[in-house]
């Protein structure tokens, strides 16, 4: 495989392109499922944050909306994908992010699980025993294990007993997903109940779909960014190019080379820079998760302040495609306070365009807000 070579980019060509293909600037994006769709799924650790990713990019939508799609529609369904982590992703996309991911993530798992003498053969037990247990409905965390437990060896309830989630390995195959909450506790649903029968998709078809819309949402990107997006190991990022043979257009951003789907190339070198477009970002949003190479966002003597320990990402004032300020919340009362800390000094209309945000956040959340200079 080889890439077509073209000219180089800017950073201010990229960042305009990244911030509109990510709805960014102009958030008016259609709905729920197609903002994952377009994002390839919404990370949703702390289902707030997936909440206002979704605001984000579409400040008419309503927290309704995204339940309505998760609950009612099953248009979206929320499931461990890219870098085992919760995602929102749309329901007929579901077997392509679990084929792409699945050989990797198992293999995680396994590598895990081996250290307590669990076999392939121990896993698919666990497997049934867990979607046998989910055939009369939803089951919380707590509930399907109580169900399971007593029909597993001591290998299972010794690796059982020291990990947050026994039901990776199924989520991981595919065989369930998550359902609706059962008030602050999450429940579990079988795939082949909850959704629409699902089409089998080979490995590598997959992973050409998945790679071919990220590319097209985060583009240009190094391998290096793939792999860190995605949780792949090298080994197998490395074959993505050979999958999308004839599709990728080979670029230099700055001193290193990315890859862009050819199809967008005249697009990208038409960009100009964004002009004042400010965004208010919650923690764990994707704009912030899509690249290993953090240089574009921000500087790294504020790295830390952002990227920060156990994994946590701060919530961000984004300015022009780039990290301005971090910001917090706090509700008192009727009143919720959003608390800005600049990295460095603002100016006026950027601060108009803050409290502008600020604003349709408060209506998003149903409440009125202020916004503080930290």
């Amino acid at each position: 495989m080889s890439a077509k070579s073209k000219s180089s980019l800017n950073w201010q060509q990229i960042s305009a392109f990244r911030l509109a293909r990510h709805s960014l600037l102009a958030p008016t994006a259609r709905d729920p499922v197609a903002i994952s769709r377009t994002l390839c799924g919404i990370q949703a650790q702390v289902m707030g944050s997936a909440h206002m990713a979704v605001w984000a990019r579409a400040h008419h939508l309503r927290r309704a909306d995204i339940a309505s799609a998760l609950n009612e529609t099953r248009s979206l369904v929320k499931t461990l994908c890219m870098r085992r982590t919760l995602h929102l992703v749309p329901s007929d996309e579901f077997p392509v992010y679990i084929s792409a991911l699945r050989t990797s993530r198992m293999a995680a798992l396994m590598r895990v699980m081996s250290r307590f003498g669990i076999t392939q053969k121990d896993v698919e037990l666990l497997n049934g025993s867990f979607v046998e247990a989910l055939g009369s409905g939803p089951l919380t965390r707590g509930e399907l294990n109580t169900a399971v437990r007593p029909r597993m060896n001591q290998k299972i309830k010794a690796w059982m007993d020291r990990v947050s989630s026994s039901v990776s390995p199924a989520l991981t195959e595919g065989l369930v997903c998550y359902g609706p909450d059962t008030g602050k506790e999450v429940t579990f649903v079988r795939v082949d109940q909850w959704l629409p029968r699902q089409p089998v998709i080979t490995e590598q078809e997959a992973k050409r779909i998945l790679f071919r819309k990220y590319l097209s949402t985060y583009g240009p990107a190094t391998l290096n960014d793939m792999a860190y997006w995605s949780g792949m190991p090298m080994t197998e990022v490395r074959e993505i190019p050979a999958l999308l043979d004839g599709e990728l257009t080979s670029v230099r951003i700055g001193d290193r080379s990315g890859l862009v789907l050819t199809s967008q190339f005249d697009e990208l070198m038409r960009k100009r820079p964004a002009g004042h477009s400010v965004r208010l970002l919650p923690g764990f949003d994707p704009y912030l998760l899509g690249h290993a190479d953090k240089t574009p966002l921000l500087s790294s003597e504020h790295y830390k302040l952002v990227y920060r320990n156990q994994g946590w990402i701060s919530a961000v004032v984004l300015v022009d495609g780039k990290i301005a300020a971090t910001w917090s919340s706090t509700r008192r009362a009727r009143l919720l306070s959003i608390e800005i800390q600049p990295l460095a000094k603002l100016s006026k209309p950027i601060w108009s365009l803050i409290e502008k945000e600020a604003e349709a956040l408060g209506s998003f959340l149903e409440i009125p807000v202020e916004v503080k200079s930290l």
